[in-house]
């Protein structure tokens, strides 16, 4: 159907890209599994959900898919925080990330405003 514009499915996708990467540091690392499957969980499903309300069958369904992709979004947010904030990967090289994050974040924000149901 095409609702969502193709550069920011390309963004999305991108971002899990690189979530995938930092998931795979941790892990050569030895990190521990449990943030690692969290933040592979959290950041390949922005992507996913961007994809899928990409292709909605109703405005409805568009919104909620949108809404799990913002939660999402501050979840993957959260656990690249506590990676930083551990050390184990230099926080300035997380910082474009965790930057990515904030401005998709802000991008789902405005079009779910946009497409709010009408009288809200």
């Amino acid at each position: 159907m095409g609702r969502l514009k193709p550069e920011f499915l390309e963004r999305v996708e991108d971002f899990a890209n690189r979530v995938v990467k930092v998931s795979l540091t941790l892990s050569s690392q030895r990190r521990p599994s449990r943030i690692i499957d969290q933040l592979i969980g959290s950041g390949t499903s922005v992507g996913a959900n961007a994809f899928e309300a990409d292709e909605s069958m109703s405005r409805a369904d568009f919104r909620k898919c949108l809404a799990i992709t913002a939660k999402e979004l501050a979840e993957t947010r959260f656990w690249l925080r506590l990676i930083a904030r551990q050390a184990w990967i230099d926080p300035k090289r997380l910082e474009p990330l965790d930057q990515e994050c904030m401005e998709l974040r802000k991008i789902v924000g405005t079009i779910l405003k946009r497409t709010r149901p009408e009288g809200r």
